[in-house]
């Protein structure tokens, strides 16, 4: 049984990654160093929340069921960057009822084959491609995104829907320009995609710390 490092399970999110009521399944580990991680957790050696095989991950979401066959909702794969753990989401997959929807939410930034076994399994993708400009990307990231560019001429012929592809485009300050964006878009309109989520990626960074401090708040 294969198991895998989480930093967090997050239960009933409505519209933010995936259709329906979801539940974030967030992964450990990540090839990317971004400047600005919404997730910075995910690389710590300290940041795993809890080490979990399949059947205990189900156990943490099968109460779920009900909301997500009435709402068409299901599992995300976050993280981290989920598809260094392809193996242990497959076998979860495996397990699931029938009716649930699974959403990838990565980076592409992997080999090939980790996308190729849980592919069949992802009923909708969320990308986060940044910039397509190499240069761009590697200032960024610290990494080239040649396997993204590839993974992306994969996807677009191997996805289960290709309707439910969709990628994100940020103004990422100090890095690039609304024209950079544009040119990203009309690449990636020539691979073949059409559904693009544009925003400024400090300006998300500063939403979701602001709604971190809530919950913790919360929980004090």
């Amino acid at each position: 049984m294969n198991t895998a490092p989480l930093i967090c399970i997050d239960r009933h999110r409505l519209t933010i990654d995936g259709e329906g009521v979801t539940t974030l399944v967030a992964f450990h580990g990540c090839p990317l160093r971004c400047k600005y991680c919404l997730n910075p957790q995910c690389l710590d050696a300290d940041g795993v929340w809890q080490e979990v095989d399949t059947e205990l991950l189900m156990a943490n979401v099968e109460m779920d069921n009900l909301y997500f066959l009435a709402t068409g909702g299901g599992i995300c794969f976050g993280g981290g960057e989920p598809l260094l753990w392809s193996s242990f989401i497959k076998e979860f997959c495996e397990l699931c009822p029938e009716g649930w929807h699974f959403t990838m939410e990565t980076s592409l930034n992997v080999p090939r084959h980790y996308l190729e076994k849980v592919t069949p399994y992802i009923d909708s993708f969320i990308i986060d491609i940044k910039d397509m400009n190499p240069a761009i990307y590697q200032a960024y990231t610290g990494k080239p995104n040649r396997q993204v560019i590839d993974n992306l001429v994969w996807l677009n012929t191997h996805a289960k829907h290709k309707d439910k592809i969709i990628l994100r485009l940020p103004i990422i300050p100090k890095f690039n320009t609304e024209d950079d964006r544009k040119h990203s878009r009309q690449v990636l309109i020539e691979l073949g995609y059409e559904n693009f989520d544009e925003f400024e990626k400090a300006r998300k960074r500063l939403v979701f710390e602001e709604l971190l401090g809530m919950q913790l708040a919360l929980l004090n």
